[in-house]
């Protein structure tokens, strides 16, 4: 393709790029992420893990399916699900790149330890994180299932369809 190692990696799109999650729900900060890597790498998979070590709100489909609504404006973005090791999914897809977002310090100490974990068992996986833009910086998904289980508003955290979504979930109101 475009680059080598000698080359500066930052002067020209990289092929193809993993973002794995679960996306339970995804966020405006999840969906800038992705908008954002899809600007550098030419290719983004959003991956859904179907089972993280996490209470889920939303079934493995349904996770797939907002994630698919939330990004279907990014032409180089797409989405499927996974299960098992991340960096195995990768080598299976011929990633190269995992993209994490970084929200504070916390984040960094977690996706730091993961990255060499990463390396050691994929050696040719790099991990680029971005970090979040400020307005994302304190958003999570289990925020976001919070303040949605408790009738709070979340039209700001996350997208209309996920919105909906939530207050379905939860008995609010019907889903659009």
């Amino acid at each position: 393709m475009c680059c080598s190692r000698i080359v500066y990696r930052a002067l020209c799109i990289m092929p193809l790029a993993v973002y794995p999650a679960s996306f339970d729900p995804i966020t405006l900060g999840h969906m800038d992420v992705a908008a954002r890597a899809a600007a550098i790498f030419e290719t983004v998979i959003l991956a859904v893990y179907d089972r993280p070590l996490k209470n889920l709100l939303f079934s493995t489909a349904e996770r797939a399916e907002l994630v698919s609504a939330a990004v279907e404006h990014l032409p180089n973005v797409r989405v499927d699900t996974y299960s098992g090791l991340t960096v195995e999914y990768a080598r299976r897809v011929g990633a190269k790149v995992l993209v994490r977002g970084l929200r504070a310090a916390t984040d960094f100490e977690h996706e730091f330890q993961m990255a060499h974990l990463h390396h050691r068992l994929y050696p040719e996986v790099d991990v680029v994180c971005l970090m979040a833009s400020q307005e994302y910086s304190l958003l999570s998904s289990s925020a976001v299932k919070e303040i949605a289980a408790l009738g709070g508003n979340v039209d700001f955290m996350v997208a209309p369809h996920v919105a909906d979504a939530l207050r379905c979930k939860y008995g609010r109101e019907e889903a659009v």
